[in-house]
C-alpha cells in the first residue's frame, strides 16, 4: 500500500513538471514590455517577456527561474511564487494554479491583486487631468497609474532607468541636472524614509530586497540615506519639478489612501501658485500639438 502510494506520488509529481513549464511560458508570452514600463528593444524574437526579464522583476536568480521554467525538481516558496506571479500578473484562479502545479500550499491573501488598479480608480485620476498630475504609487514607489498630467511631467524619463517603472529609480540614477524634481537633497531622504517605514512589513521579499539591493548598488546617495534608517510616514509637502519645455512649477501634494488597496495610494499635485498653473497648462497645451 505504501509503496503503491509513494510510486503514485511520484507519478503525479513528474506529471505536475512539465505542466508547470508550459504554464509558465505561456504567461510569460502575454506579457509584454510595454506592460511593465519597458522598452521594446531591438532583435527580439521572443512574443513576450525574456526569461532574465522575468528573474529581474521577480528578484530573483536567472538560473533559478530558467529552471523552474524548465521544470526541474527544485523546490520553490510561497514568496518567490507570489513575486513571479505579479510579474506575470496572474490572476487569482491562474495564481492558486500555479502553486498547485508548484506543489506550494496555496493560501489566499486578502490583499490578493491589490496592486492591480481598476477601472473606477483610474477614472478617478483620469477625471484630475489636466489641471492635476496624479498617480497611484505602491510602498516601493512602483508606478501603477498614472494620468496624462502625470506622464507629462516624466515624459523625457519613461524609458529609463531600472526597467521596472519606478520613481525612486528614476529620480536616484538621473543625472541631476535631467532629474523632473528640483531640491533633491531635501525631497529624497523624505522618500527614502517613507520607503524605510514600509519596507518594515516587507523585509525578506524577493522583490523588496533585490530592489533595494539593486539601487544601492548604483546610487551612493541611496546607500547613505537608507543607512541612515530615518522613517516617515506619507504626507502633504510642496513640490517643484522642472520640465526642459516650461521651466519649474511648484506643486502641493497630497496622498490619499485606497479603500481595498492598504499598500497603494494616489498622489495628487495641485499648482501651488498661478505661474505654476499657467505651466501646467502649457504642457497639455504641447501634449494636444
Amino acid at each position: 500500500m505504501t509503496a503503491t502510494t509513494n510510486t503514485t506520488d511520484a507519478a503525479t509529481h513528474h506529471r505536475r513538471r512539465p505542466e508547470l513549464a508550459a504554464f509558465l511560458r505561456s504567461r510569460r508570452a502575454r506579457v509584454t514590455p510595454a506592460d511593465v514600463g519597458m522598452p521594446p528593444g531591438l532583435r527580439r524574437r521572443t512574443p513576450g517577456l525574456r526569461r532574465e526579464e522575468v528573474a529581474q522583476l521577480s528578484g530573483v536568480c536567472v538560473t533559478w527561474y530558467t529552471w523552474l521554467e524548465q521544470g526541474r525538481p527544485i523546490n520553490a516558496s510561497a514568496q518567490v511564487l507570489d513575486a513571479v506571479a505579479r510579474t506575470l500578473r496572474l490572476d487569482r484562479p491562474e495564481r492558486e494554479h500555479l502553486y498547485h502545479l508548484a506543489e506550494v500550499p496555496y493560501a489566499p491573501d486578502r490583499q490578493e491583486g491589490a496592486e492591480r488598479v481598476g477601472p473606477e480608480i483610474q477614472g478617478i485620476i483620469d477625471a484630475l487631468d489636466p489641471h492635476h498630475p496624479a498617480v497611484v504609487y505602491n510602498e516601493r514607489y512602483d508606478v501603477l497609474a498614472t494620468n496624462h498630467a502625470y506622464r507629462d511631467l516624466f515624459a523625457r524619463h519613461d524609458a529609463k532607468g531600472f526597467g521596472l517603472r519606478n520613481v525612486l529609480w528614476t529620480l536616484f540614477t538621473l543625472p541631476e541636472p535631467d532629474c523632473p524634481l528640483v531640491f533633491r537633497e531635501s525631497e529624497l531622504p523624505l522618500m527614502v524614509a517613507q520607503l524605510r517605514g514600509a519596507y518594515g512589513r516587507h523585509v525578506g521579499e524577493p522583490a523588496w530586497e533585490s530592489f533595494i539591493h539593486r539601487l544601492s548598488a548604483v546610487s551612493n546617495y541611496f546607500t547613505e540615506l537608507w543607512e541612515s534608517g530615518n522613517v516617515l510616514p506619507p504626507g502633504p509637502r510642496v513640490k517643484t519639478f522642472r520640465h526642459k519645455d516650461v521651466g519649474e512649477m511648484r506643486m502641493t501634494s497630497v496622498s490619499l489612501s485606497i479603500n481595498g488597496m492598504p499598500e497603494c495610494r494616489i498622489v495628487a499635485y495641485t499648482p501651488n501658485d498661478e505661474e505654476s498653473r499657467q505651466r501646467i497648462e502649457a504642457l497639455r497645451d504641447r501634449r494636444g500639438q
